[in-house]
């Protein structure tokens, strides 16, 4: 993936965590999901009260995206830390997150966990999900 598309992504990860609805545990998360026709959905997490209907960035990119009936990707970006502080730490996508990746991305499918858009790293979906489960095990 060319370097200028990559801090494009960043950068929308960054506007999206703007958005962020993180009144609990204050730690708000963006992400822009780019889609193979070029396409690109940005998520930011959604907090609740009872917990458990709390949704991550990176699930609200790619629910968007579904919804509107996409479900072929290249590569997300992301990028958290808490509300209202720069970016000083990796967000890594937690494991709900990969399991959804895994449902509707091949095992070379780029996540860049980013700080800026010139400090991140890459890890394709195989790295940081080995051994994933997923519809071809149902086939």
């Amino acid at each position: 993936m060319e370097q200028n598309k990559i801090k494009q992504l960043i950068a929308k990860a960054l506007k999206a965590r703007e958005f962020s609805y993180v009144p609990y545990s204050h730690f708000a998360v963006g992400a822009a999901l780019l889609t193979k026709e070029g396409d690109v959905y940005s998520g930011c997490n959604i907090e609740n009260a009872a917990y458990g209907p709390t949704n991550c960035a990176e699930r609200t990119a790619f629910f968007k995206a579904v919804s509107e009936g996409v479900k072929e990707f290249a590569a997300i970006a992301i990028v958290g830390s808490l509300q209202g502080e720069e970016v000083s730490g990796y967000a890594a996508p937690c494991g709900v997150c990969r399991q959804v990746m895994a449902e509707f991305c091949g095992p070379d499918f780029d996540i860049i966990v980013a700080r800026t858009t010139e400090d991140y790293y890459m890890k394709s979906l195989k790295e940081m999900l080995p051994e994933s489960f997923g519809p071809a095990n149902l086939a």
